[in-house]
């Protein structure tokens, strides 16, 4: 499906807290989907908008304008009801702002010297950041985690992070993972676990946040590319699978359980009797890599959410697994992937559903693709 010229420019692509739903901001206004269903649950034209951020799954947005009019400055955040067509509340700021993450308790800005910790409820300020410089607003939030953990660069010429605990708000542990500044950044579930990648893009590692000890190194490709989008699978314990969408225009899935990982403890062996041995243990740690190709043009930005993560019933230890994977694309697409994996390691994959996002029309397309590792 061609995109046509006078087709509104996506502008911004967010999922809520649970990636039940998703929004996209165009040049025209906002929309708001039912990820599970496709349903398209809120289509307002109320100016172009940089931000569009979700509740949860309920009637409030967090959304920022790109300044083409007056009401929508891209210094003011605007806490917005779609039910009642009213502004909340307007919070305004010295600069542009560049992100918004929403908790049950929590409202974060982030703009491009600083960072504001908000409790949602009051909209009080709880703490000011001053960051480095960050033009690109990166950060990382887990909503759903105790302690609300919220991630921010700590550098701008190599790729580390500073953790804070966002419900106190506390610095807890800064996190040293690339040589390169960082590109992408994202918690599991609960929070426990950090994925980072850096501009270079070759190399997405794990980290654990209480240790701030690295827990996985996963080889993404040999040639530098741009990750766009990090998402852990739902698991509330320990997370099992992490993806990645990069501007290869490829989704990458790597496991992280040592159960699918039989060379995982071996590596790690071989890391601590060569000291100093981080590159040799990054190219030794398998990756379990499975990789479906064109889901989009190259350099066409996106965002990804792994739905679900789901294990057959086997006798062996390595089980067959199925993770459905939701993928929105900035060239207006929406689709949701399917892929199988065996205990041999074998993959294949299968596009269960795809619309446009800018076009009333809805195709559905099932194809099947094979990658063996």
């Amino acid at each position: 499906m061609a995109s046509g010229s006078s087709r509104p420019q996506i502008l911004c692509v967010s999922f809520n807290q649970d990636n039940s739903m998703f929004s996209v901001g165009t040049k025209e206004g906002f929309k708001i989907f039912d990820a599970r269903t496709g349903r398209l649950c809120n289509d307002n034209k109320l100016g172009g908008l940089n931000v569009v951020e979700l509740w949860f799954a309920t009637n409030l947005i967090a959304m920022v304008g790109t300044g083409e009019q007056p009401s929508r400055s891209p210094r003011r955040l605007c806490l917005f009801n779609t039910i009642t067509g009213a502004s909340k509340k307007d919070l305004n700021f010295r600069s542009t702002i560049l992100a918004v993450r929403f908790s049950r308790t929590r409202l974060i800005v982030v703009l491009q010297d600083k960072t504001f910790i908000y409790d949602l409820n009051s909209t009080r300020i709880l703490e000011e950041i001053d960051t480095v410089h960050n033009p690109k607003g990166l950060c990382a939030f887990a909503p759903n985690s105790e302690w609300c953990y919220l991630a921010i660069p700590a550098s701008t010429s190599k790729g580390s992070a500073l953790v804070y605990k966002a419900s106190e708000p506390e610095l807890i542990c800064q996190i040293d993972a690339h040589e390169s500044p960082l590109a992408a950044m994202a918690f599991s579930s609960n929070g426990m676990y950090l994925a980072t990648a850096s501009e270079k893009g070759t190399m997405i590692r794990v980290y654990i946040v209480a240790q701030a000890t690295k827990s996985h190194s996963f080889r993404r490709g040999a040639y530098p590319s741009t990750i766009y989008s990090l998402s852990f699978g739902p698991c509330i314990d320990r997370p099992d699978v992490l993806a990645a969408t990069s501007s290869s225009g490829s989704l990458h899935m790597f496991f992280l359980d040592a159960a699918r990982n039989g060379r995982n403890q071996t590596n790690k062996l071989l890391g601590s009797i060569i000291p100093g041995s981080k590159a040799i243990s990054d190219a030794l740690d398998p990756a379990n890599h499975h990789v479906i190709h064109n889901i989009a043009p190259a350099e066409t930005k996106s965002c990804l959410a792994v739905h679900s993560v789901e294990y057959s019933q086997n006798s062996s230890k390595f089980p067959d697994v199925r993770t459905v994977v939701y993928v929105v694309t900035h060239d207006g697409y929406f689709r949701e992937y399917t892929i199988g994996t065996t205990k041999s390691n074998e993959s294949s994959w299968v596009l269960e559903r795809e619309f446009s996002l800018l076009d009333t029309g809805y195709t559905q397309k099932q194809n099947e693709h094979h990658h063996v590792d």
